[in-house]
């Protein structure tokens, strides 16, 4: 009987632990992360920002589920799997992208940065800043 009761209250004792750490996930960064981005910011191109995006701006669906990340680059769709945490990102893994012919320089300068970066940051739960080290390169707008 004593040793039932041991094992049913080591059980509760790691179920409510277990119950605190994904609270503290869903809290996270990386839940924040998930849903749609727009490109309102890019660091580098002497061209303006809506020179190089007069069409369409760039975004990033974010599917946190499926450890994907797909969007469009202003011209072309990508998508490809999700590497992140609470505070690091990754897009150096091979992506799957359409390949339309696209005017000016946008795409080039868009896939050319992301690639640089390796952390982000998410302020006010509206604004999505990715940086390469401490320098914010990209930032993008939650779309609602």
């Amino acid at each position: 009987m004593r040793r039932t009761t041991l094992i049913m209250l080591a059980i509760v004792t790691l179920s409510s632990c277990n119950a605190l750490k994904n609270t503290v996930d869903a809290s996270s960064d990386l839940s924040k992360l998930g849903g749609t981005w727009e490109l309102n910011y890019i660091s580098g191109p002497r061209i303006a920002f809506n020179g190089l995006y007069p069409g369409k701006k760039p975004q990033l669906l974010f599917n946190l589920s499926e450890k994907r990340v797909s969007g469009n680059s202003s011209c072309n769709s990508f998508s490809g799997k999700l590497i992140a945490d609470d505070s690091s990102i990754n897009f150096n893994e091979p992506m799957i992208a359409t390949k339309m012919a696209c005017p000016g320089e946008g795409e080039a300068v868009f896939f050319e940065m992301i690639k640089k970066v390796n952390k982000y940051a998410i302020t006010g739960d509206t604004t999505l800043n990715f940086m390469m080290g401490d320098i914010a390169i990209m930032r993008f707008s939650k779309v609602q």
